[in-house]
């Protein structure tokens, strides 16, 4: 798919890797609708790159409502719908039973709601608007949905379990998904990161960053949000790429703890 003309819609989009995700869009002359629920830093972001590039809409992704009239004044405001880019989500850190008790469900749901269901609530809905494209491609393509999972989703460490079990589903989901919506000429995939370098990262003491670095096969360091963001470019513009969960990691293979 050439992206020049195209429109985007990214959850989290206003920082790390949807930020960046989103400046890569913009450069390639897409125009982006960014949903998450910091306005401040999304206001920046538009600031930089320009108020007609690039728009907000405070979304909670789990919201049924509120993700369908967003989606739907996306397309008022830019005409259409050809790309999806999933990245809103948090973490949790408890263990099944630890020294405190069992793991509460008030704390499990949250992460499974917005990772999981919030994934799958955008997507449908930017599916939906995607359906109505007239084929941008001689195949008959009319968008493309990426998510984005983790590689706890196949290596989950001690404490990750809420967190592994919302990224284990978004993989589950990329092939059934991408066969339910091929008549519509729509593709999915998702991307599987390791350890991306994001404002998380700098508060870490320096002899823990640097271990987390160390665990990486090749290259020797963190991922980059920029790299993150070339990959969606790729998903976005091959358009034989359909059903596949890509993993960059630099080769790493977590370990339990």
């Amino acid at each position: 798919m050439n992206l020049e003309g195209k429109v985007a819609i990214v959850t989290g989009g206003a920082s790390g890797l949807g930020q960046a995700t989103v400046e890569a869009y913009v450069a390639r002359g897409v125009k982006v609708a960014i949903f998450d629920l910091n306005e401040e830093r999304a206001n920046q972001l538009i600031e930089k790159l320009g108020a007609d590039k690039v728009a907000f809409w405070k979304v909670n992704v789990a919201d049924e409502d509120s993700v369908k009239s967003a989606v739907a004044e996306v397309v008022e405001k830019f005409g259409a719908l050809h790309i999806c880019n999933n990245f809103a989500g948090i973490a949790s850190a408890c263990k099944t039973l630890g020294k405190n008790g069992v793991f509460p469900l008030d704390q499990y749901m949250p992460v499974i709601n917005i990772n999981l269901v919030g994934t799958f609530n955008v997507s449908r809905f930017a599916a939906e608007q995607m359906a109505r494209n007239e084929p941008v491609n001689s195949d008959g393509g009319r968008g493309v949905i990426i998510n984005t999972a983790s590689i706890a989703a196949m290596e989950g460490q001690v404490g990750q379990l809420a967190y592994s079990a919302s990224k284990g589903g978004v993989v589950g989901m990329t092939l059934p998904m991408a066969r339910d919506l091929a008549s519509y000429g729509i593709r999915v995939n998702t991307i599987v990161p390791g350890l991306i370098h994001t404002p998380l990262f700098e508060a870490l003491p320096e002899q823990a960053y640097k271990s987390l670095e160390a665990s990486v096969c090749y290259p020797q360091r963190l991922g980059r949000p920029e790299e993150i963001a070339h990959m969606s470019v790729f998903m976005a513009e091959n358009d034989y790429l359909n059903g596949e969960c890509i993993r960059l990691d630099g080769a790493i293979r977590m370990q339990p703890r």
